[in-house]
């Protein structure tokens, strides 16, 4: 499928995940039920980007993939990001109100429920990644790897050590190098996750894998970029969640290495490397090149 612009793709991947994550929340509401499952079902069905998604989406199409059982594992990933931000908004993190344009899970319901969410959705990620595995009809190695790779890029070699990392830098000066390193891991690593898990479930070859995955590690530090700039120059509305914050955490950012002009040349550079790993990969694809376009200059 063809898109003339990123938001077509995003609104696709937004309709087939939202179906996903909303089924998935009826089943939570009866198991486990309860106020967890109703804590559950709040955060998978708060209004989102889909960015990751659309980043599933397009890569299960760059390798091939034509199945719409793709959707599962779209929704997924954005299971454990959303685990992620469940768990990032705690007092003990960033301890913000809103998130998504409503209050986060914590002050609806309270932060032992929310803590305890975010940790279920790990398990309730990997049970939809099953669900799409056998609607594409895939074998249990590659369900197997699959999973591997997203259970990686949720815990303490991705997401759950860049965020300790991230919150160990609080108030500290680092260099550009530092801070990729936190940024690979805390962003980058789910959205690389996304890139190889659409080429995985397409049946890619092994060179079409490394391909989207070395896209992917690109566009994850290009889209934290735009993430720490949004922060500095957006307004709360806009965002959806309370803007400023990283200053006020005194957080480590590439606003604050580089300079918003700084960041924004940086953003733009890993998206051209994204661009280069397509090209050298063999892989023309307009609609993933135009979704890089959109994460380095979206407004929210």
């Amino acid at each position: 499928m063809k898109y003339n612009t990123a938001e077509e793709l995003l609104a696709e991947a937004r309709d087939l995940t939202d179906a996903r994550l909303a089924a998935r929340a009826r089943l939570l509401l009866q198991s486990p039920g309860g106020r967890d499952g109703e804590a559950l079902a709040y955060a998978l069905e708060t209004a989102g980007k889909r960015v990751r998604p659309a980043l599933v989406l397009a890569s299960y199409r760059a390798a091939g993939g034509r199945a719409p059982g793709i959707a599962a594992i779209a929704a997924a990933v954005e299971i454990v990001h959303t685990y992620s931000l469940v768990h990032d908004d705690l007092p003990c993190m960033d301890d913000d109100a809103q998130r998504r344009g409503r209050p986060t899970t914590h002050v609806v319901y309270d932060v032992a429920t929310a803590t305890r969410a975010g940790f279920v959705m790990v398990p309730v990620a990997v049970e939809e990644l099953a669900d799409g595995a056998a609607l594409l009809g895939l074998d249990p190695a590659r369900l197997g790897r699959m999973a591997g790779i997203l259970l990686e890029a949720s815990g303490i070699r991705g997401m759950v050590g860049g965020q300790w990392l991230d919150l160990e830098a609080e108030g500290r000066s680092l260099d550009l190098t530092e801070l990729v390193g936190i940024h690979r891991r805390k962003t980058g690593a789910l959205i690389e996750a996304a890139c190889a898990l659409g080429a995985l479930a397409a049946g890619g070859d092994e060179a079409m894998v490394a391909t989207l995955t070395a896209y992917g590690r690109e566009i994850g530090v290009a889209f934290q970029i735009a993430d720490d700039l949004l922060d500095a120059t957006a307004t709360s509305e806009e965002l959806g969640k309370t803007a400023g914050r990283d200053a006020t955490l005194e957080k480590a950012t590439y606003v604050s290495v580089l300079g918003q002009e700084g960041a924004r040349q940086e953003a733009l550079r890993h998206a051209q490397a994204a661009g280069s790993a397509l090209r050298e990969g063999g892989v023309t694809n307009g609609t993933l090149l135009t979704l890089a376009g959109y994460i380095v200059q979206r407004r929210s």
